[in-house]
């Protein structure tokens, strides 16, 4: 018997004791313990940090000490298996049989990666069959490892009530890059994947066809089933599944209004559409810089579609101010407005300040205008992707504090083509779905727009 057949038996008892099967973490650590991998090894195939492959390790073995009634630890894992009692798997019949005879190769892949059909099981008696390749679940293969994760309890708080407890079919996080939208959602997936079935991760690219991802997920969702379906739909509604669909923005067209599909792209519109009006107990999850057009119209018709705009860290960013060190902590609160609190920007930034600065960000406030630095191709990438309209507007909202959505811009080299009112409101809404209009409040509760100041400077040189 091998590694893999070993875990799957590890697998049962867990699941006879507790009702919940391993995870593929945990399987991963189990898997990487046979082969004598170290914490590290096993992290760097899992793709994620050694620290937290090193929590769930500790919590597994405390799970395996209750369930296989001795204390259980990396060091004795396998020699566990290989001299366990009878009386210790009594009422699981020829287990024993089983282990006695595991063989502790290394010759197979890695459960996250696992693609490969396992080898046969040898009878244990005569009446028992071969045994399938095991269920992959989760494939994570796509997703950064975890990272460091700044405080957001109230929007993660906000994401398990949509996608467990409302069931919501379409669950969209959008804003400007670097707000740590990635960051949340893998965290989210920690909180929440004994909630789902199947929980996949895809990252999008301009290339990313719509048959070829149905496809893949059909054939991840049909491991070793009985019945094979060729529709997606009937997948969603048979498991409840969780798909991560992270840089949704490559799907959409530069010099376009947010949410503008590349020509190859445009059967998404539909299948969005499709995913939000079809009953099932799926969630897609989309992660992206604008909103997709879709979403927005389905929120308006109060489908099951919702959608988050990540905003920026308040006092927490502090923490990464106090990592790197920096000075003049009166004015750290300052420094995080100007910069949107966006945790990316910060880091960044907060180099230039080491380097330029002394370390001071008294120093760097000073300067007569306000410092972009490395930030700046990052700030050109995302402008280049706005519509002319979305320009116009921006430029004139960026030349004053704040605008009334009654006065219509006016801006030199297009004076003699002013936009149309219909135009121009149009560029206001896509700007939003950007996250590059906020809405401010006058003295007199007027609402008013407003360009965050980062991209103002930015915009003002343009």
């Amino acid at each position: 018997m091998e590694i893999q057949e070993a875990i799957e038996w590890t697998d049962d008892r867990v699941f006879a004791k507790t009702g919940k099967r391993l995870d593929s973490l945990q399987r991963t650590i189990l898997e990487g313990t046979l082969e004598n991998q170290s914490y590290k090894q096993i992290a760097e195939d899992y793709h994620c940090t050694k620290d937290h492959t090193k929590r769930v390790a500790a919590e597994l073995w405390k799970l395996l000490s209750d369930v296989l009634g001795e204390e259980v630890k990396k060091r004795n894992f396998k020699s566990t298996l290989e001299r366990i009692e009878f009386s210790h798997i009594s009422n699981f019949g020829s287990d024993l049989q089983i282990l006695s005879n595991i063989n502790f190769c290394s010759e197979i892949c890695h459960y996250p990666k696992a693609k490969k059909a396992a080898k046969t099981r040898s009878p244990i008696s005569p009446s028992t069959s071969t045994s399938k390749q095991p269920e992959q679940r989760h494939d994570l293969t796509e997703a950064p490892e975890l990272e460091h994760f700044h405080n957001r309890t109230a929007e993660i708080n906000l994401l398990k009530q949509w996608s467990i407890d409302e069931k919501i079919r379409i669950v969209n996080i959008f804003g400007l890059p670097g707000m740590g939208k990635t960051t949340l959602a893998r965290e989210l997936v920690e909180n929440i994947k004994d909630k789902f079935d199947y929980i996949v991760w895809r990252n999008c690219n301009n290339s990313f066809a719509l048959n070829s991802l149905k496809i893949n997920l059909i054939q991840f969702f049909s491991q070793n089933q009985e019945t094979k379906s060729s529709s997606l739909i009937e997948y969603l509604r048979l498991n409840r599944c969780l798909i991560i669909l992270d840089d949704f923005q490559e799907l959409f067209a530069s010099g376009e209004f947010a949410g503008t599909y590349l020509p190859e792209a445009a059967s998404y519109g539909k299948f969005l559409k499709e995913i939000a009006r079809s009953p099932h107990n799926s969630c897609f999850l989309l992660l992206s810089w604008e909103k997709p057009t879709e979403v927005a119209t389905l929120e308006g018709e109060n489908r099951h579609c919702r959608s988050l705009q990540l905003g920026g860290l308040s006092e927490d960013a502090a923490e990464i101010l106090i990592n790197k060190g920096l000075k003049d902590e009166e004015k750290w609160g300052e420094l995080i407005r100007l910069y949107g609190g966006n945790p990316s920007w910060l880091n960044i930034l907060a180099t230039t300040i080491e380097d330029l600065f002394n370390g001071s960000v008294d120093r760097l406030l000073s300067y007569p205008s306000l410092c972009l630095g490395d930030l700046e191709p990052i700030l050109q990438e995302y402008y280049q992707r706005l519509s002319a309209s979305e320009k116009i507007v921006i430029q004139w909202l960026a030349n004053q504090e704040a605008a009334d959505i009654f006065a219509k811009p006016e801006v030199g080299a297009v004076r003699e083509r002013l936009l149309r009112d219909v135009d121009f409101l149009t560029a206001i809404q896509s700007l939003r779905k950007r996250g590059l209009i906020e809405k401010v409040c006058d003295d007199n509760g007027e609402l008013l727009l407003a360009v965050p100041a980062l991209f103002k400077e930015y915009v003002k040189h343009q």
